[in-house]
């Protein structure tokens, strides 16, 4: 039987993204967490190498910018890789407070190890070992499902955007199929949003889960935007 569900804040995607919003959140409003898989399925729990930062001294914003540009081959938006550069340590900042267990550094204890990638200028790179996404998913994770507010939806597939035109266009929620049971639920949601991740899936192969599909783009697609 398909059932109703009414969240202050329905967040579809419980990545990195959907996480750390669910976290960031006031704790009085109700917070639903679609997951299309387990909790832990996402492109974030198989991502291994680290996450580039500038935390070292000898290192700076310009030179990282600079960096990702060229990388970039001329597909970057300047002002937002500028923007993600300049927010990168205090990102991690609070990821060392949210307990992700980042290497330390052998010669300096009260240091992270930091490693140089392709790509790269200086060494610049955080990481948990060589499973850095998995370190930062079940971290995430585990302080979200001790958050009384959130409530985590397994094996839910979000089918379509609930919208509406008038008195002005706007998202009401989703409807989502429970693939447990094979019944379409309706949650409904003051805010909706879509941390569905990318579409690697559509390629014949990919290092990247299943999960990736781009259903999240074409449900955005669908309702307008």
């Amino acid at each position: 039987m398909s059932q109703n569900h009414y969240h202050d804040v329905l967040i579809i995607g419980g990545g990195a993204a959907g996480l750390t919003l669910a976290l960031r959140l006031a704790p009085n409003l109700r917070i639903g967490i679609l997951c299309k898989g387990a909790t832990s399925e996402s492109s974030t729990f198989y991502a291994q190498g680290g996450i580039a930062a500038v935390l070292d001294e000898a290192d700076s914003i310009d030179q990282h910018v600079a960096d990702t540009l060229i990388a970039g081959a001329g597909l970057c938006h300047p002002e937002v890789v500028r923007h993600t550069v300049e927010k990168s340590a205090a990102t991690i900042d609070w990821l060392i407070q949210q307990g992700v267990p980042f290497t330390r550094d052998g010669a300096r204890p009260d240091c992270f190890h930091l490693t140089q990638e392709g790509g790269h200028s200086q060494r610049r790179i955080i990481h948990a070992a060589d499973a850095t996404g998995k370190a930062v998913a079940e971290t995430l994770t585990r302080n979200a499902q001790d958050r009384p507010n959130i409530q985590f939806y397994p094996n839910r597939i979000a089918v379509d955007l609930i919208t509406r035109s008038e008195p002005e266009r706007s998202c009401q929620g989703a409807y989502v199929l429970d693939d447990s049971s094979g019944n379409i639920d309706t949650f409904n949601a003051r805010f909706t949003v879509l941390a569905t991740g990318g579409a690697s899936n559509v390629y014949l192969y990919s290092s990247n889960p299943d999960v990736a599909s781009g259903d999240g783009i074409a449900m955005a697609w669908r309702a307008g935007c």
